[in-house]
């Protein structure tokens, strides 16, 4: 870090340049000096030394300063420089020729010389940004270096495995154990082929694909140093962030208060501000926002006029006025934090490169970007309540230190360093601050440390109790304060340790001001979902977060923490611009940040749902700006300007989860789980009379009921999602005894055949259950029953000859379908079933309207799709035309016949297209989403459905939705292995994976298997729909339509101190037989669900 700032300082002509510094200091003369005795002497470099020692030296001469004059070369000052802080530096003995090599690979690349003057500060950042998150180790055994993209990371890393451990592993653990130490799944071929591997050889075969050659070009010798991934590196990645992407983000964050100012700040506005970074890493928005204030502080001054120091007769006249600028701005306005001591070191250098005075010291930043924790810490206000809590004063008289501080701050860290005594002037100030601030962070970090040392909220409060107490003695018994200290050394040292960072005692001079807190920040937070972040962090972190952050979820992104933590720390009328996952619009990542924040005094007024890192593949964003409080200025949604941005991303609706609707309650539920299998009477091949556990054969049953007619009784047919699924005539195979709630006694006498079957073959395991809750001991006192004794599905459709039904509900299903059923079988808990059994409700439920809902609110199951009757029924709000009754309107009237009409039209084509194709819905669907399929039938199909989906829009009054499909693909995971050309590269890079046309989905999916991304055999996740700029917006207003129908029944009473109605539980069925060919044509006359 050292020789590349002083190379950069060197191009930009920064140090001297008489012959004294050229001939015996300059970096660069050096290089040519130990290249000219290389070409001389070139066995005798290794043996030759001088030059390492020439460059501290120089180190030396930069931090203390010196020369013939006082301004040949002022003292920098700065950590980076310190020889106090790399006392190590000093004392090896490096050859000329590992010097040479040293700085040979930072000035040369492929031949040619490198201009540093060329460079963005942000890309000398970068390069060592990305080693951050490595530690060098030495391996045990020869190794290998595997290739891998662990989930979340932003790009690929190379992880050495010891080959020889490898190799003494049998195969079944092979493939584990590898993928443990890499963080990576192989690919099925190369896992089958590992796990028969009987050699090295074919060991080295198998991963042939995932080894890096470029780092190594063969098994490396046992003891080799490696540069390792910590979970830390595999967690987050890194890549370099350039200027195309951060100031983009920064304008816009300062829009509103540029707004405000309109567009014309005074000087003393812009040294005002308080702008931060919560991840700085190596700098790169913070180097930008220096920039571009500068220029706006410079706009000031041609305005106004020029400050006395830049006058004749200042401290500062004759300098450049763009460099003063931006020595004033990092100085007074910009905050940085990263849990990284390297990060934080690594955007110190970067502004100190953007404000490089040829006369003065490295700017001050040192009470500005500080290590820690952002996400974990206490406000003054949270300490003192607690103290207050626990009747302990002692920290009144600390507590009013902080606005002493603040004000100290303000007079003495917002001047320029413009020589020796002033920057020694800052230092001893932010030691002595320090000094005064230490017995309040020290409660806080006591606090924190009571949390993660104990699991329950109890245990916690009384830890902190007892800690406390402590802390008041600490001060002057030594044998309590090495307690302390031990406790704080728990707490921070480890692999998972903690730094806590309490903001308003690290930062007084911000959040003791008028209007606390800052006024805007921006960043790139890291990317973690909840298994990376466990994975990373303390056991109790999941639970540190939803302590801190009311109503937020333990499934959420470690970006939602952040978001909501920069909110909570702005000042009113403040906002952020922050990058994130695409997931801070989707489930509880959402609930957590937007959702919270819109609906707490935040305003979304800016947003780009997709956005692709420049010059990085693979890499996609998202780029959130919120303003704390009212915005009235333009919104802007991936460059549209529009009214609104909700939570989800959306120009309408919103901003919470859709809400369960009282009109759609007790109409939908979840089948039954039978709890045994020895209850049913199946062909399949682990059928058995005897065997506990297992169904017993159908030709049993038939035998029983041949002796017993009337064992009939209490035999039904059962059905699943398998057999809607996959039989043409949605036929069940399979029956189930159920006695229906009734008693041991009576199921005794009436059934005695059928409980001895039972009793053999069910209550052995029923009975043996562990009493551990409510459900256990319920299913074990009642083991005659299959399952609980619920009645409300057995009660919603009696007296109905059909009823409809979807596949999902506990098991994934590849498809949202609909089908009828008739009413006497038993529905197993993979399906919901439908009380209503009429074609207009079937016709609306298959429509995209409802398909894309349910896929937006649903749970999903690996690749498959679970229907939620609670999240996707429920919450659906129906058009109002069909919500009237019978004999409302003519025109609600004549739209529900339509879509009965429709709908009724759709399933008996579908059903006999099933039936001659003898495939069932699966297959059919495989079909219709297929843009390889021409069949006559399958187009017919799609031309139905599209008729059916203008019908439904009809009915909810949206005649503008234009309804044209095409293909489109909701996911993509090619082999991450392959090398993509560019062009099909930036296709997949920008989500651009919607075709209106077959022949150009084909093409696409083509290329793919051309270049080794998928199988040849396999098909992409194709389906037939609507492009996404469509589906956003009927997703929108069906939210704005949920959130109005919600208010509304609010409103009516029909929310206030009820019960959530049963949907999605196990219910008992009722005697069941054959389902007909073809239902009824409207069984209820119209979709009445008031």
């Amino acid at each position: 870090m050292r020789l590349v700032f002083l190379l950069y300082a060197e191009d930009e002509a920064l140090m001297p340049a008489d012959a004294v510094y050229e001939q015996n200091y300059k970096v660069s003369g050096i290089f040519e000096q130990l290249q000219q005795d290389a070409a001389e002497f070139p066995d005798t470099m290794e043996q030759r030394y001088g030059a390492w020692a020439g460059l501290m030296s120089l180190c030396r001469l930069v931090f203390h300063g010196g020369g013939a004059t006082a301004d040949y070369l002022p003292a920098r000052r700065g950590q980076l420089f310190d020889p106090g802080v790399y006392p190590w530096l000093d004392t090896p003995w490096l050859s000329d020729g590992v010097v040479l090599n040293v700085l040979r690979n930072l000035l040369v690349v492929n031949g040619e010389r490198i201009s540093y003057r060329a460079l963005d500060v942000e890309q000398i950042g970068s390069v060592y940004e990305g080693i951050m998150g490595y530690q060098v180790r030495r391996m045990g055994g020869r190794c290998i270096g595997v290739k891998s993209k662990p989930q979340g990371a932003k790009k690929q890393l190379t992880t050495a495995i010891d080959l020889d451990a490898l190799l003494t592993l049998d195969g079944a653990n092979v493939k584990k154990w590898l993928e443990d130490q890499a963080q990576t799944k192989l690919p099925t071929k190369a896992a089958r082929a590992l796990k028969t591997a009987s050699s090295e050889a074919n060991v080295l075969e198998a991963l042939a694909p995932r080894i890096d050659r470029e780092l190594f070009d063969g098994p490396q010798p046992a003891g080799s140093l490696v540069f390792q991934p910590t979970a830390e590196r595999r967690c987050s990645g890194s890549h370099y962030t350039p200027r195309s992407l951060t100031r983009p983000i920064v304008e816009e964050a300062l829009r509103p208060w540029l707004e405000r100012c309109e567009r014309k700040p005074t000087a003393a506005r812009i040294l005002a501000l308080k702008i931060c970074d919560p991840a700085m890493g190596s700098g790169a928005f913070l180097v930008e926002t220096c920039r571009y204030l500068a220029e706006l502080l410079e706009q000031a001054w041609i305005r106004e006029g020029l400050p006395p120091a830049l006058q004749p007769g200042g401290g500062a006249h004759g300098e450049e006025t763009l460099i003063i600028s931006r020595r004033l701005i990092a100085q007074s306005c910009l905050y940085g934090v990263d849990k990284n001591p390297f990060a934080v070191n690594l955007a110190k250098l970067s502004l100190w490169l953007v404000t490089l005075s040829k006369d003065a010291p490295f700017t001050f930043v040192d009470h500005a970007l500080k290590c820690g924790d952002s996400l974990v810490g206490y406000g003054d206000t949270e300490i003192s309540d607690f103290f207050s809590k626990v009747q302990l004063t002692f920290l009144d008289e600390q507590l009013k230190v902080l606005p002493k501080l603040s004000t100290a701050r303000q007079t003495t860290f917002g001047m320029d360093s413009r020589d020796d005594a002033t920057d020694w002037q800052k230092r001893q100030e932010l030691a002595h601050q320090e000094e005064d601030a230490k017995p309040l962070k020290l409660v806080g970090d006591l606090m924190v440390a009571a949390f993660f040392n104990s699991r329950k909220p109890k245990e916690r409060e009384e830890k902190a109790r007892v800690y406390a107490a402590m802390v008041g003695d600490a001060f002057r018994d030594e044998g309590l304060n090495e307690a302390v200290q031990q406790l704080l050394n728990r707490l921070k040292d480890g692999e998972h340790g903690i730094t806590p960072f309490h903001w308003q005692m690290e930062f007084p001079e911000v959040f003791n001001r008028d209007q606390p807190g800052f006024d805007v920040f921006v960043g790139n937070p890291p990317f973690a979902g909840k298994n990376t972040i466990a994975k990373g962090s303390p056991a109790a972190i999941l639970d540190w977060f939803k302590h801190i952050h009311e109503g937020s979820h333990g499934n959420a992104d470690l970006v939602a923490h952040f978001f909501r933590r920069c909110f909570n720390l702005l000042r009113p009328g403040g906002s952020l611009g922050l990058v994130a996952t695409n997931t801070i619009a989707q489930g509880d990542t959402r609930s957590t940040g937007l959702s919270w924040i819109c609906t707490h005094g935040g305003a979304i007024y800016a947003a780009r749902k997709r956005y692709k890192w420049p010059g990085v593949a693979a890499v996609v964003v998202s780029v959130v700006h919120v303003l704390k409080g009212n915005y009235a200025g333009k919104k802007w949604l991936d460059g549209q300007s529009v009214d609104k941005i909700t939570a989800f991303l959306f120009a309408n609706g919103g901003h919470e989860d859709p809400k369960p609707l009282a009109a759609n309650a007790g109409k939908s539920f979840q089948g039954s789980t039978v709890f045994g299998l020895g209850f049913t009477f199946n062909d399949s091949s682990d059928a058995s009379d005897e065997t506990s556990g297992t169904p017993s054969p159908i030709k049993t049953m038939e035998r029983l009921t041949a002796k017993a007619p009337k064992n009939q009784d209490v035999i039904f047919p059962l059905i699943g999602s398998e057999e809607v699924n996959n039989s043409p005539t949605h036929a069940y195979h399979r029956y189930v005894i159920n006695f229906g709630g009734r008693r041991e006694e009576e199921c005794r006498h009436q059934w005695p055949e059928l409980m001895k079957i039972v009793e053999r073959k069910v209550k052995p395991g029923r009975i043996g259950l562990p009493p551990k809750n409510a459900w256990n001991k319920q299913v074990a006192a009642k083991w005659w029953l299959f399952g609980a004794d619920r009645k409300e599905l057995a009660l919603a459709i009696d007296g109905c000859d059909h009823i409809l039904v979807c596949p999902g509900g506990s098991t994934a299903t590849k498809h949202f379908s609909f089908a009828f059923l008739s009413s006497n079988q038993v529905y197993l808990n993979t399906l919901c079933v439908f009380r209503l059994g009429a074609y207009d409700l079937f016709g609306l439920l298959t429509s995209r309207l409802h398909d894309d809902w349910s896929r937006f609110n649903c749970a999903t199951l690996g690749d498959g799709l679970r229907y939620n009757s609670s999240a996707c029924f429920e919450t659906f709000p129906f058009p109002a035309a069909l919500l009237e009754h019978l004999h409302g309107s003519q025109e609600a009237a004549i739209q529900r016949q339509t879509l009965e009409s429709l709908g009724k039209h759709y399933y008996q084509f579908r059903a006999a297209l099933m039936v001659e194709n003898n495939e069932g819905l699966t297959k059919t669907y495989n079909r219709f989403h297929d843009p390889e399929e021409t069949d006559s039938q399958i187009m017919e199909l799609r031309r139905l459905h599209s008729e059916m989906d203008q019908a439904v829009l009809n009915a909810y009054g949206w005649h503008d939705v234009p309804t044209t499909c095409g293909f489109g693909l909701d996911y993509l995971d090619p082999d991450e292995d392959t090398q993509l050309p560019d062009e099909l590269q930036d296709r997949i890079d920008s989500g651009s994976l919607f075709f209106r046309n077959a022949e150009d989905a084909i093409d696409f999916q083509d290329q793919l298997k051309a270049h080794g991304a998928i199988s040849a055999r396999k098909t992409l996740p194709w389906r037939y729909r609507w492009p996404d700029s469509v589906r956003y917006d009927v997703l929108a207003r069906l939210l704005a339509l949920n959130a109005e129908r919600y208010a509304e029944e609010v409103a009516q009473g029909l929310h206030s101190g009820k019960k959530k109605a049963a949907t999605a539980s196990g219910k008992a069925g009722r005697r069941r037989g054959r389902p007909p060919k073809t239902p009824p044509s409207s069984q209820g006359g119209s979709l009445d669900l008031r």
